[in-house]
Formats: C-alpha cells, sequence, structure tokens
C-alpha cells in the first residue's frame, strides 16, 4: 500500500496573501502567455506591464504558475524570471497538474489550470488574452480545449477578448451555453474575436461598467457554481486590419492543411504563420488586448471588494 498524499496547496505571495487577508481586490494572471504565447525577450516586458495594468485598475496581481510541483500564486520577480527564460518549461491544464505535483516538475498554467488554482486560493477574478475553444473540424478531430469544461465548475469572473478567430467561435459560443456558462459583452452584444472586434457571432447580454459586471459575478455565485466571462472587444482603431486578418487566417488554415498539420498541432502552426505573415503585428494587438483585459479585471475585482466590503 502507498501511503495516502494530499496535493500541495498554492503558496501565495506575501503580497497576494495579505491581500486576500484583508478583503483586497486581487486579479489572477496565466502564465502560458508569458512562457508560450510570447517570444523572448519580449515576454518579461509583457510580464510587468500586464502586473502594473492590474494595479492601474485598482487590483494586486496574481500570477499564477507551478515551479518543483507546487503552485505559486503570485510570483517574485526571481520566478517571473524563471517562467519567462525557460524554453523548456511544460504547459500545464488541469489534467496535468497531478502529474506535475506527483514529480516536482515546472510549468506555466493555461486558463483552465489557472482558473482552478486561483479558485483554491480564493481569488474571484482572472484576467487572459482569449479563451480556449472549439477547434474548426472538431467533428472529425474532437479538438476541443478544456478551458470550456473547466469554467463551466470554477466560480470566478474571467475577462477576455472572446476567443481566437482561427477556432469555431458559434461552436465555442454553443458550447458555453450547453455548459451553461455566463457569457457578457463589456459594453457590446458583438463577441470579439480576439485580434478583431467582431468575430462574427452574437451574445444575449451586456454590462456597462465594472459594478455591473461584479453584480452579474455575485448573482451567479449566489446561484450556482460556473465562470462569469467578460468578454471585452479591442476598440477598432486598435484592433489588426480585418482585410487582413481574414486573408492571414484564411492563408494559415489552407497551409496547415496543405502540411497536413493536425490537431492539436494545428493552432501554434497557424499562429505563427499569422505572426509571421502579419510581419508581427498580430502580436502587438494580442499585448495590447491583454492590458486592456488586466486592467478591466482590476476595476472589477475593486467593485467586488467593495460590495463585499
Amino acid at each position: 500500500m502507498h501511503p495516502a498524499t494530499t496535493p500541495p496547496r498554492p503558496v501565495l505571495s506575501p503580497e497576494v496573501s495579505a491581500a486576500l487577508a484583508a478583503g483586497r481586490p486581487v486579479v489572477a494572471l496565466e502564465s502560458t502567455l508569458l512562457a508560450h504565447g510570447l517570444p523572448r525577450p519580449d515576454n518579461r516586458a509583457a510580464a510587468d506591464d500586464v502586473e502594473a495594468a492590474v494595479r492601474a485598475g485598482g487590483a494586486i496581481p496574481a500570477t499564477i504558475a507551478v515551479l518543483d510541483g507546487v503552485p505559486h500564486v503570485g510570483l517574485t520577480p526571481e520566478q517571473v524570471d524563471r517562467v519567462c527564460a525557460d524554453p523548456d518549461l511544460a504547459k500545464l491544464g488541469v489534467r496535468d497538474l497531478p502529474v506535475a505535483a506527483a514529480l516536482g516538475l515546472s510549468g506555466a498554467t493555461t486558463v483552465s489550470s489557472t482558473a482552478l488554482l486561483a479558485e483554491a486560493a480564493g481569488v474571484s477574478v482572472f484576467a487572459t488574452g482569449g479563451l480556449g475553444g472549439v477547434h474548426r473540424e472538431s467533428a472529425e478531430t474532437f479538438d476541443e480545449s478544456a478551458d470550456l469544461t473547466a469554467l463551466a465548475r470554477t466560480s470566478l469572473v474571467v475577462v477576455c477578448a472572446g476567443v481566437k478567430s482561427i477556432l469555431d467561435v458559434p461552436a465555442t459560443l454553443e458550447r458555453l451555453e450547453s455548459l451553461s456558462v455566463t457569457v457578457v459583452g463589456y459594453r457590446t452584444t458583438t463577441f470579439p474575436g480576439f485580434y478583431v472586434a467582431d468575430s462574427g457571432s452574437t451574445l444575449d447580454w451586456a454590462v456597462e461598467d465594472a459594478e455591473q459586471a461584479a453584480a452579474v459575478f455575485a448573482a451567479r455565485r449566489g446561484l450556482t457554481p460556473g465562470a462569469v466571462v467578460v468578454a471585452n472587444p479591442l476598440p477598432a482603431d486598435e484592433q489588426l486590419d480585418t482585410e487582413l486578418h481574414d486573408r492571414v487566417i484564411a492563408d494559415a488554415l489552407a497551409a496547415a492543411a496543405a502540411a497536413g498539420v493536425r490537431g492539436k498541432a494545428v493552432t501554434p502552426f497557424v499562429l505563427d504563420h499569422l505572426h509571421r505573415a502579419s510581419a508581427g503585428a498580430t502580436l502587438a494587438v494580442n499585448v495590447r488586448l491583454v492590458l486592456r483585459n488586466a486592467e478591466l479585471a482590476g476595476r472589477i475585482a475593486a467593485a467586488l471588494a467593495t460590495r463585499a466590503g
């Protein structure tokens, strides 16, 4: 018989621990964006900028990662250095957390695992770039992000810019509806398409400010577990040129098909194609939208703290 073991509890940074104990607002941030979504060394500067945007919104940032098998909620500058510099850092979804914990491995957290660890630490607001979703050709591949089911089980606000438009956006919204995840637009009923403000899909509901978003989450939390997704589109003058976007995505998907790229390999292939074909414009847009989401998440967390105070 092997002795029973308990998974390591998230280690809170002193700043995050003090903020939660005092009822001050905290915003969770994923680390996969830093480790796998942005090129080095740009990722290290972006890490500081995103945390600063949360503070500008009135909250304390809590970047989440797993280091040597231990989940950390809130990282020191040295720990952020490590996440941004290690080219071999694993990408950890919820299914991967037990392996990392048992074997003492390190990794960056995705939307699903960040949400789980944030909720476990008592953090109610999470800012990210875009959610994972249902992939094109999912009827054949069954390729659907674990983000969606994780949000059905996790009670927190997730501020995002929709899902990347390389995914099947209508199918993703259908799955979120089936999973009873609450989705509201921020000052819009148009669901954003990450790099562009309009994915071509619409939403039933919108909130006009951070206080309304906080009120929706407070009502949801009182009814049933699950997330409230706040979809925050880029302003039209900050989005990727829409003609460039549509043309490059069509070219990228055609190139993936021609190369025989399928399943999980499609997304990184297409994103790399987008970055190269747009001469880096997609990267600049990605950083802009994450900063906007972080600042809005800070304001929603502050509004939640005011309601609880």
